[in-house]
């Protein structure tokens, strides 16, 4: 079982391969459409700015290596800004996105009361099947964001989180699951979601 890692210049490479080498998995960081695409499922990593990484993908020619893996059926996890930037939209600087996932990526409301960006250890609420099997109801994942998924089909949400106010921190659609939180910084439940992810 080959995992792809996406190397796009966004993402946050040294920590999804050093839990991926952790537990075990076999893996290539690339930003090679034909290596990206003979690997057997892809992990779209990411940190920065969503118009900045749109372009990033696009002078790689990744944005078309991302679509046909999805038409492909093979499974994609995307984290952080990877999850983002696999909806139609993001309110960040008005960018137009990969469209993977239905849906738009949003801005916390500024008058919340509470500071943004959200960055820290936070509950994800699940049911505890599919991706989160194994993992306690109600685990704490460690978050660093200040826009947050929204899909359009709520059937598609498969984790949620407080912070202010209650919001999606896990979705799930078709052959494509994405963690608004970093599984690779979340000490022994990440890593378990990450061998849920390999070994599905």
């Amino acid at each position: 079982m080959k995992i792809g890692i996406v190397d796009y210049n966004a993402g946050n490479l040294t920590s999804v391969v050093s839990a991926l080498s952790f537990i075990g998995s076999d893996y290539v960081v690339s930003s090679e459409h034909s290596v990206l695409m003979g690997c057997d499922k892809l992990i779209f990593p990411g940190v920065g700015e969503a118009n900045w990484a749109m372009e990033q993908l696009r002078v790689r020619d990744l944005e078309r290596s991302l679509r046909e893996f999805k038409k492909s059926g093979k499974p994609i996890l995307g984290i952080c800004l990877g999850s983002q930037i696999i909806l139609d939209h993001s309110q960040e600087s008005d960018t137009n996105c990969l469209g993977l996932v239905p849906g738009e990526a949003k801005h916390f409301p500024k008058d919340m009361g509470l500071k943004i960006p959200h960055i820290g250890w936070n509950t994800v609420e699940h049911n505890g099947k599919g991706i989160f099997r194994g993992i306690p109801k109600e685990a704490s994942f460690y978050f660093v964001h200040s826009y947050y998924v929204e899909p359009k089909d709520k059937k598609n949400v498969i984790g949620k989180t407080t912070y202010g106010i209650e919001f999606c921190s896990s979705v799930e659609y078709e052959n494509i699951t994405a963690f608004q939180f970093h599984p690779e910084k979340s000490g022994e439940v990440g890593l378990q979601l990450l061998r849920n992810f390999v070994e599905a």
